[in-house]
């Protein structure tokens, strides 16, 4: 089985997209970065490393991403999604998340995510040639009542309670529309990225959209990496979040092979419901109420009976509940 030996990253210079960067240097890969700023990518990444090859690119631009892609064998679609950085305002997150327009047609997964799909599309393959990096919860906000009833403790928690700007219906779209695309994919889904959660820890893997919880930028890009190279990844979508006190195992092949392929059978509403209640389980904190969050609150807060950085729940900051991950 050949195995990537240059892949492109979109994203590489957010804070997820540069640990995917770094991840696969160490492995010995060839790695494109795509950026927007060049200046900024100088600062972040690792330059002078001889492995790295910085381009800049519109990823917003069909014909720039399909000319950065020349040579690549695969990629990985780090170039949004959440965060509890506050940094930017919301205009200008808003900017970035969306690309050059406004519109949900012109959002840069929904031109990127396409165009590498395109690029790599009849290339025969046991791997995944375009690991995408969305998020848990795009499904949630589509579930009809009598679903988000049943399993609330992940369909009402803040991220699906206010879903700002319809992101995460967009996100749902563009991972349709992958899977669609007859190229060789893999789609994982993270839980709440936090940069304040223990890294190093083992990722809990679960399907059908009921994960709630919370895993480090380093584990999350340690996963995206390993999907490029272990053939129980490709075709499937998948959740995650981490438990302090798991310790990583050498693989996630184990836990992938047990998951069915997204045009297999899929996960029925029985089995979600199962996963759903094992999920509850595992949750952080004490109380375990994933549904009674505000945006920006932790479970250690809720807990304490604290207000999170946002506000109480149902009057939070508008502004600071928008923002994004990869592309500060």
């Amino acid at each position: 089985m050949a195995v990537p030996r240059k892949v492109a990253v979109a994203g590489a210079t957010g804070r997820t997209g540069s640990l995917v960067v770094k991840g696969l240097l160490e492995r010995g890969v060839d790695v494109v970065a795509l950026v927007r700023d060049v200046e900024k990518a100088n600062e972040k990444l690792p330059i002078d490393d001889e492995k790295l090859f910085v381009l800049k690119c519109d990823l917003g631009n069909e014909d720039e991403i399909t000319a950065c892609l020349d040579g690549c064998d695969s990629a990985v679609w780090a170039a949004s999604g959440f965060t509890d950085n506050r940094e930017n305002s919301w205009i200008v997150q808003l900017k970035k998340v969306l690309g050059f327009a406004f519109t949900p047609s012109k959002t840069i997964d929904a031109v990127g995510v396409p165009a590498m799909a395109k690029f790599f599309n009849g290339e025969d393959s046991e791997l995944a040639k375009i690991v995408m990096l969305s998020s848990a919860g795009v499904t949630r906000p589509s579930w009809d009542e009598s679903k988000k009833e049943r399993l609330v403790g992940c369909a009402d928690i803040p991220i699906v309670r206010l879903n700002p700007f319809n992101i995460l219906n967009i996100k749902a779209e563009c991972e349709e529309n992958l899977r669609k695309s007859g190229t060789k994919y893999c789609i994982f889904r993270p839980c709440g990225l936090n940069d304040s959660h223990p890294k190093g820890l083992r990722p809990i893997l679960s399907q059908g959209d009921v994960a709630v919880g919370r895993i480090n930028r380093s584990d999350a890009a340690r996963v995206l990496v390993e999907c490029l190279f272990v053939p129980e990844a490709e075709g499937k979508t998948f959740e995650s979040f981490t438990l302090e006190g798991l310790y990583p195992g050498e693989s996630i092949l184990s836990p992938l092979a047990r998951m069915p392929r997204d045009n297999d059978q899929g996960i029925s509403e029985e089995i979600a419901t199962a996963n759903y209640a094992m999920m509850q389980q595992l949750l952080p904190g004490t109380k375990q109420e994933s549904a009674s969050l505000a945006m920006g609150q932790t479970y250690e807060q809720f807990d304490k009976g604290e207000t999170g950085r946002l506000g109480e729940r149902g009057k939070e900051d508008a502004e600071g509940a928008f923002v994004t991950s990869n592309n500060n």
